[in-house]
């Protein structure tokens, strides 16, 4: 393998011959920058950033240090959008520390000018996972094979999305929430939840709060305060009411409560409507 050195540091990048670098771009020490990859325009990457091959990466876009990139995947290309031109200004894509993406990974730059599409640290993108433009992924988010997210999704610290997983378009997942495998989220997806079909929350994600350290008491708070709040048929405020009232005897509850008034779009609940299937146009609104 044939590589040329650039940059002056105390641990020098390294950039394959094949490999185009653009002269705006900001390079780390220790970054590793691997056959065929191309770094177009304003790319700044991290102290021990590796691209493994043939990988695509536009500015503006920053990484943080030690993400780990894999062949194919493509950072900071144009929204998915018929008013979006290729060559439209856009603030871009901010990434931070320790990501992995995995080959065929995506995140898309943002509409705006001011405001990037984010993903947080410590993240981990499988094969084919989508951030859509305007995107904000929190930390420690698992993103696994083929998930996607739409425009202007808002997801979370540490929510996991399994396989197929499909996120709709201006839609929130709640941090520590659990998106089973093929699920459509179509309707804010609240903290701790376990969602699954189409937005259908069967229960809380108690091995995700196990994980996370959350003591047995707190987890029977949360169980409690879904087991009222989004197992009946209730009306927004009523569900808002119930949240607040349990609030004050657990902090996951009242993240809980504020997460349901900070949103617009419906919510996941656990019940089915007379009448209606998961899997109708509309999602199972509880907004009356």
């Amino acid at each position: 393998m044939t590589l040329r050195r650039c940059f002056v540091s105390s641990k020098m990048p390294t950039i394959h011959a094949s490999a185009s670098v653009s002269p705006q771009a900001v390079l780390g020490a220790g970054v590793r920058i691997g056959p065929g990859c191309v770094l177009e325009g304003a790319v700044t990457l991290g102290d021990n950033v590796e691209v493994i091959a043939n990988a695509y990466l536009r500015g503006p876009l920053s990484i943080g240090p030690g993400t780990l990139i894999f062949p194919g995947v493509c950072l900071g290309f144009s929204a998915q959008h018929l008013k979006v031109k290729h060559t439209d200004p856009t603030a871009g894509v901010r990434i931070g520390a320790g990501c992995t993406f995995r080959e065929n990974a995506t995140v898309h730059a943002a509409t705006k000018i001011d405001v990037p599409t984010i993903v947080g640290d410590a993240c981990y993108l499988m094969v084919n996972a989508h951030v859509g433009h305007d995107c904000r992924v929190g930390s420690n988010v698992t993103m696994v094979n083929n998930t996607a997210l739409g425009g202007h999704s808002d997801i979370a610290d540490q929510v996991t999305l399994g396989g197929g997983a499909m996120v709709h378009q201006f839609t929130r997942v709640g941090r520590l929430a659990m998106i089973g495998g093929g699920a459509k989220i179509v309707a804010d997806a609240p903290p701790f939840s376990l969602v699954v079909e189409r937005a259908y929350l069967s229960g809380i994600n108690v091995v995700g709060l196990r994980r996370a350290g959350v003591e047995r008491e707190q987890i029977t708070r949360v169980r409690e305060a879904c087991r009222r709040a989004f197992k009946q048929p209730l009306t927004r405020p009523e569900m808002q009411q119930i949240l607040d009232e349990l609030a004050g005897a657990s902090p996951l509850v009242a993240e809980m409560a504020a997460f349901i008034r900070g949103g617009q779009r419906p919510i996941s609940v656990g019940y089915r409507l007379t009448g209606a299937t998961v899997d109708q146009d509309e999602p199972a609104s509880r907004e009356r």
